[in-house]
Protein backbone atom coordinates (compact mmCIF):
# COMPACT_ATOMS: atom_id res chain seq x y z
CA UNK A 1 0.00 0.00 0.00
CA UNK A 2 2.72 2.48 0.96
CA UNK A 3 4.59 2.36 -2.35
CA UNK A 4 1.28 2.80 -4.20
CA UNK A 5 0.47 5.74 -1.94
CA UNK A 6 3.82 7.33 -2.81
CA UNK A 7 3.22 6.92 -6.55
CA UNK A 8 -0.26 8.46 -6.21
CA UNK A 9 0.98 11.39 -4.11
CA UNK A 10 3.87 11.96 -6.53
CA UNK A 11 1.43 12.12 -9.44
CA UNK A 12 -0.71 14.73 -7.69
CA UNK A 13 2.34 16.79 -6.77
CA UNK A 14 3.93 16.69 -10.21
CA UNK A 15 0.59 17.45 -11.91
CA UNK A 16 0.28 20.52 -9.70
CA UNK A 17 3.85 21.61 -10.41
CA UNK A 18 3.30 21.26 -14.15
CA UNK A 19 0.24 23.50 -13.87
CA UNK A 20 1.94 26.25 -11.87
CA UNK A 21 2.47 29.63 -13.52
CA UNK A 22 5.57 29.67 -15.73
CA UNK A 23 8.83 29.62 -13.82
CA UNK A 24 7.36 29.00 -10.36
CA UNK A 25 8.58 25.39 -10.01
CA UNK A 26 12.15 26.57 -10.58
CA UNK A 27 11.91 29.96 -8.84
CA UNK A 28 14.65 30.27 -6.23
CA UNK A 29 13.24 30.03 -2.73
CA UNK A 30 14.75 30.11 0.76
CA UNK A 31 14.71 26.36 1.23
CA UNK A 32 17.36 23.63 1.51
CA UNK A 33 17.30 22.63 -2.16
CA UNK A 34 16.54 26.05 -3.64
CA UNK A 35 13.36 25.28 -5.59
CA UNK A 36 10.55 22.78 -5.96
CA UNK A 37 12.07 20.70 -8.76
CA UNK A 38 15.45 20.35 -7.08
CA UNK A 39 13.71 19.34 -3.84
CA UNK A 40 11.93 16.48 -5.61
CA UNK A 41 15.13 15.63 -7.46
CA UNK A 42 16.69 14.99 -4.03
CA UNK A 43 13.88 12.54 -3.28
CA UNK A 44 14.52 10.79 -6.60
CA UNK A 45 18.25 10.53 -5.90
CA UNK A 46 17.69 9.02 -2.44
CA UNK A 47 15.19 6.53 -3.92
CA UNK A 48 17.76 5.60 -6.56
CA UNK A 49 20.51 5.18 -3.97
CA UNK A 50 18.34 2.76 -2.00
CA UNK A 51 17.28 1.00 -5.21
CA UNK A 52 20.94 0.23 -5.74
CA UNK A 53 21.29 -0.93 -2.13
CA UNK A 54 18.30 -3.25 -2.53
CA UNK A 55 19.86 -4.68 -5.70
CA UNK A 56 23.22 -5.15 -4.00
CA UNK A 57 24.83 -2.79 -6.52
CA UNK A 58 27.06 0.25 -6.20
CA UNK A 59 25.67 3.62 -7.20
CA UNK A 60 27.49 6.59 -8.72
CA UNK A 61 26.26 9.27 -6.30
CA UNK A 62 28.67 11.29 -4.19
CA UNK A 63 25.88 13.44 -2.75
CA UNK A 64 22.17 13.09 -1.96
CA UNK A 65 21.28 15.37 -4.87
CA UNK A 66 22.68 16.24 -8.26
CA UNK A 67 24.54 19.45 -8.94
CA UNK A 68 22.10 20.59 -11.59
CA UNK A 69 18.32 20.61 -11.53
CA UNK A 70 16.82 18.42 -14.28
CA UNK A 71 13.92 19.66 -16.40
CA UNK A 72 10.59 19.05 -14.64
CA UNK A 73 9.27 16.77 -17.40
CA UNK A 74 12.43 14.63 -17.35
CA UNK A 75 12.31 14.30 -13.58
CA UNK A 76 8.64 13.33 -13.70
CA UNK A 77 9.39 10.62 -16.28
CA UNK A 78 12.19 9.26 -14.07
CA UNK A 79 10.05 9.37 -10.92
CA UNK A 80 7.26 7.41 -12.60
CA UNK A 81 9.72 4.69 -13.62
CA UNK A 82 11.16 4.62 -10.10
CA UNK A 83 7.70 4.40 -8.52
CA UNK A 84 6.81 1.51 -10.83
CA UNK A 85 10.10 -0.23 -9.97
CA UNK A 86 9.34 -0.09 -6.23
CA UNK A 87 5.73 -1.26 -6.71
CA UNK A 88 6.89 -4.21 -8.81
CA UNK A 89 9.60 -5.08 -6.28
CA UNK A 90 7.39 -4.97 -3.21
CA UNK A 91 4.67 -6.95 -4.98
CA UNK A 92 7.15 -9.84 -5.30
CA UNK A 93 8.24 -9.81 -1.65
CA UNK A 94 7.21 -12.44 0.86
CA UNK A 95 6.87 -11.72 4.57
CA UNK A 96 10.38 -13.11 5.01
CA UNK A 97 11.72 -10.68 2.42
CA UNK A 98 10.54 -7.76 4.56
CA UNK A 99 12.95 -8.73 7.33
CA UNK A 100 15.94 -9.28 5.04
CA UNK A 101 18.79 -7.01 6.17
CA UNK A 102 20.54 -4.88 3.56
CA UNK A 103 24.05 -3.63 4.37
CA UNK A 104 25.22 -0.46 2.65
CA UNK A 105 27.53 2.51 2.79
CA UNK A 106 26.01 5.95 3.47
CA UNK A 107 26.78 8.58 0.85
CA UNK A 108 28.24 10.79 3.58
CA UNK A 109 30.33 7.91 4.93
CA UNK A 110 29.72 5.16 7.42
CA UNK A 111 28.12 1.79 7.28
CA UNK A 112 24.39 1.21 7.46
CA UNK A 113 22.07 -1.75 7.77
CA UNK A 114 18.29 -1.76 7.44
CA UNK A 115 15.68 -4.36 6.71
CA UNK A 116 13.96 -4.09 3.37
CA UNK A 117 10.79 -3.11 5.21
CA UNK A 118 12.64 -0.30 7.02
CA UNK A 119 14.04 0.94 3.70
CA UNK A 120 10.57 1.18 2.17
CA UNK A 121 9.20 2.92 5.25
CA UNK A 122 12.11 5.37 5.17
CA UNK A 123 11.54 6.16 1.48
CA UNK A 124 7.81 6.70 1.98
CA UNK A 125 8.42 9.00 4.96
CA UNK A 126 11.23 10.82 3.17
CA UNK A 127 9.07 11.43 0.09
CA UNK A 128 6.17 12.67 2.20
CA UNK A 129 8.45 14.98 4.17
CA UNK A 130 9.82 16.68 1.06
CA UNK A 131 6.46 16.84 -0.74
CA UNK A 132 5.39 18.83 2.32
CA UNK A 133 8.15 21.35 1.61
CA UNK A 134 7.00 21.58 -1.99
CA UNK A 135 3.44 22.16 -0.79
CA UNK A 136 4.67 25.00 1.42
CA UNK A 137 6.48 26.53 -1.56
CA UNK A 138 3.24 26.31 -3.57
CA UNK A 139 1.41 28.25 -0.87
CA UNK A 140 4.01 31.02 -1.28
CA UNK A 141 2.98 31.61 -4.93
CA UNK A 142 0.00 31.52 -3.82
CA UNK A 143 -1.23 28.18 -5.16
CA UNK A 144 -3.08 25.54 -3.18
CA UNK A 145 -1.25 22.21 -3.29
CA UNK A 146 -3.16 18.97 -3.71
CA UNK A 147 -4.44 17.01 -0.75
CA UNK A 148 -2.08 14.06 -0.94
CA UNK A 149 -2.27 12.65 2.59
CA UNK A 150 -2.36 8.91 3.26
CA UNK A 151 -5.94 8.91 4.64
CA UNK A 152 -7.17 10.54 1.41
CA UNK A 153 -5.40 7.87 -0.65
CA UNK A 154 -6.88 5.09 1.46
CA UNK A 155 -10.39 6.58 1.29
CA UNK A 156 -10.40 7.47 -2.42
CA UNK A 157 -8.15 4.87 -4.04
CA UNK A 158 -6.76 2.05 -1.97
CA UNK A 159 -10.02 0.70 -0.59
CA UNK A 160 -11.58 0.84 -4.06
CA UNK A 161 -8.78 -1.25 -5.56
CA UNK A 162 -9.05 -4.09 -3.05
Amino acid sequence: MLVRYTAWANELTFDSMINLPDGEALRPRPTRFGNMVHTLNHVYVVNDIFRHHLQGKRHHYTSRNTEHTPPLADLWDAVQLMDRWYIDLVDRWSLEDLSKVVHFEFVGGGKGAMTQEEIVLHLVNHSTYHRGFVGDMMYQIPFTPPSNDLPVFIRDHYRLAR
